[in-house]
């Protein structure tokens, strides 16, 4: 830590050296694990909310398809309730004239 030295007048007896203190390869090691760990735990945060986001599209898109299906099976009912009506008022079904049974085969 510190040196004597000849005392002079007004001089402190003892210096004190600037020592650096650096890191030894155990503290290095643990520094480096704690950093690994770090970033895993920030990936796997990520791949899970990209996962959990890809659930939620998944089902947006199950939703759609769904809806898809319902919205032609309603087009294609529309379309055939309104067939009846436009047969009916077109002006060839009202110059027919309508048939009755004359008669039955037996």
């Amino acid at each position: 830590m510190g040196r004597q030295r000849y005392q002079r007048p007004n001089q402190n007896a003892v210096s004190f050296r600037l020592e650096r203190k650096a890191l030894g390869p155990i503290s290095n090691t643990v520094i480096l694990i704690v950093l690994a760990c770090l970033l895993g735990l920030l990936y796997l945060t990520q791949v899970t909310k990209t996962n959990a986001y890809g659930y939620k599209i998944a089902s947006l898109q199950q939703q759609q398809t769904q809806l898809k299906s319902e919205n032609d099976d309603l087009e294609v009912a529309s379309a055939r309730l309104q067939s009846l009506d436009r047969v009916q008022s077109s002006s060839v079904a009202q110059h027919m004239t309508p048939i009755s049974p004359s008669g039955s085969v037996q």
